[in-house]
């Protein structure tokens, strides 16, 4: 049975107050706060552990999306609302395949890309049963079906009190691309590889730690650097300055991918 174990109370572990009115502003830890302040590692759940679970549920969040066809910002926005899910609850005590399609039929209704509430719950069973056979028929039995919808409205009041009513999510695709195209160089190759960089990066907890801007900037200099492309540093503008980046900081966020 998949479900959440324990409705734990909203608490933040981190002593961190909120910015001004900018609710985002919280959002953002240090590495070493969100290793060591996780609720995880309370209940017993280690460091692989937790990275483990983290990137299964991306990986399941990815699978869902492309099943329910929605454009890759949405399932990006599910896998960033689980992230910030998870800093604030225990994997012991919620199950994180239901919290992760509670977060996907939320983003899809925050990027306005809804998909039908009953969709979600059989794909999402599907999926998450994929070595019964026999699950594809059980979850069409209306008392299955409606065990499963019930379960996720529950889910969805726990993940919107958890994320404090916070459904704003801004990802590095748009300064990503919008950079590139100023630039002179490899556009097309430098934009794909800086993009699989970036989708790379929402597997770990790098949303968590960096603005967005800072992970487009941190992306392509990973990308360059792949490529053994030159970006453009003199004239008017040298490239990161775009992105309000220093050379340091960058070479700090590619450490840490």
């Amino acid at each position: 049975h998949h479900g959440i174990v324990e409705n734990s109370p909203y608490t933040t572990p981190y002593d961190r107050r909120v910015e001004g009115d900018q609710l985002g502003a919280s959002w953002y830890f240090s590495r070493k706060e969100i290793e060591e302040n996780s609720l995880s590692r309370r209940d017993g759940i280690d460091l692989k552990k937790e990275s483990y679970l983290r990137k299964s549920y991306c990986t399941f969040l990815q699978d869902f999306g492309m099943r329910l066809k929605v454009p890759q910002v949405t399932i990006a926005t599910a896998i960033v609302f689980c992230h910030r899910f998870f800093l604030r609850q225990s994997h012991a005590k919620n199950d994180r395949q239901t919290i992760a399609t509670v977060c996907m039929f939320l983003a899809g209704k925050v990027e306005e890309t809804p998909r039908p509430l009953k969709d979600v719950v059989l794909i999402s069973y599907e999926i998450i049963h994929k070595k019964d056979p026999a699950a594809v028929a059980r979850i069409k039995q209306k008392e299955v079906y409606e065990q499963q919808k019930e379960l996720l409205l529950i889910g969805e009041r726990l993940v919107l009190v958890t994320l404090g009513f916070d459904m704003n999510v801004h990802h590095p695709y748009k300064p990503l691309v919008e950079a590139i195209k100023k630039f002179k160089v490899a556009q097309n190759a430098l934009a794909q590889v800086a993009w699989n960089f970036v989708n790379d990066g929402l597997r770990t907890s790098l949303c968590l730690q960096f603005k967005p801007h800072h992970i487009a900037a941190g992306a392509i200099f990973l990308a360059a650097k792949f490529l053994k492309v030159k970006l453009p540093a003199d004239g008017e503008k040298v490239w990161w300055q775009e992105f309000d980046v220093t050379p340091r900081q960058l070479e700090g966020w590619s450490l840490d991918t």
